[in-house]
């Protein structure tokens, strides 16, 4: 009853996001029906945040090796081009390279977007805590700038790339979606152009690209994925 419940519910907001196992089935069934691949010697890299809420989504392609785990707060790729370059060298003989990558928001069953019940807390909380946190900054002080300190550096960073559109999401109808929108943007742009400089890196014949927002729901329930690029990449 309450999965189907956060059915309507996240896809008031996402009207494309699939339940986190079809998800699994549907992309696995291409990749091996439409495009011909092994998936027994695929090996998956991931760009999503590392809060631990994740850990169910970002394995539900429990048949691949891996992860390789290539994000940071956000999900930004913060590994760059010397991870990349270390995943493309860990991929199986004459296997694929299939990267996972996007950013992550909670919803509420109220559907309050930004927030969910973690597991064994009566109270929700933020999800993604990271860019929930930069919203924060930016809607209280219009003048806010992010300055990047070793001791918390990937949060600064995060806000530094995300600074540009700070307006936009502010102003947003929903800025919980919004800086999750344009989170997913940034971590899209940064893995494709980590893959185009690390090509050569890579002695396979394909390498497969799923991006979305993964939407986190309530402790025991199945998280969703709203897919955003799907795509297959000859080398």
């Amino acid at each position: 009853m309450l999965q189907r419940k956060f059915d309507e519910v996240v896809k008031s907001y996402f009207p494309n996001a699939m339940d986190a196992k079809d998800t699994s089935i549907h992309y696995l069934g291409k990749l091996v029906n439409q495009h011909g691949l092994d998936v027994s010697k695929m090996l998956m890299a991931t760009s999503v945040c590392s809060d631990d809420i994740n850990v169910p989504s970002t394995t539900f392609f429990n048949v691949l090796f891996g992860p390789f785990v290539m994000g940071g707060l956000g999900g930004i790729p913060f590994v760059g081009e010397t991870g990349m370059t270390a995943f493309a060298h860990h991929i199986p003989d004459n296997g694929t390279a299939f990267i996972f990558y996007g950013p992550h928001i909670g919803v509420t069953l109220e559907g309050e977007l930004g927030r969910m019940y973690r597991p064994r807390m009566e109270e929700p909380g933020n999800s993604c805590g990271a860019l929930m946190l930069a919203l924060d900054r930016f809607k209280s002080d219009p003048s806010y700038a992010p300055e990047i300190r070793e001791d918390d550096y990937q949060q600064m960073t995060l806000e530094k790339v995300l600074l540009p559109k700070r307006d936009e999401i502010v102003n947003a109808e929903n800025p919980a979606k919004q800086i999750t929108e344009e989170t997913y943007r940034v971590i899209d742009a940064k893995i494709h152009e980590y893959v185009e400089t690390c090509k050569a890196e890579f002695h396979t014949e394909k390498i497969v690209l799923l991006g979305g927002i993964i939407i986190n729901t309530d402790y025991g329930l199945d998280d969703y994925f709203d897919a955003r690029n799907f795509e297959v990449i000859d080398l």
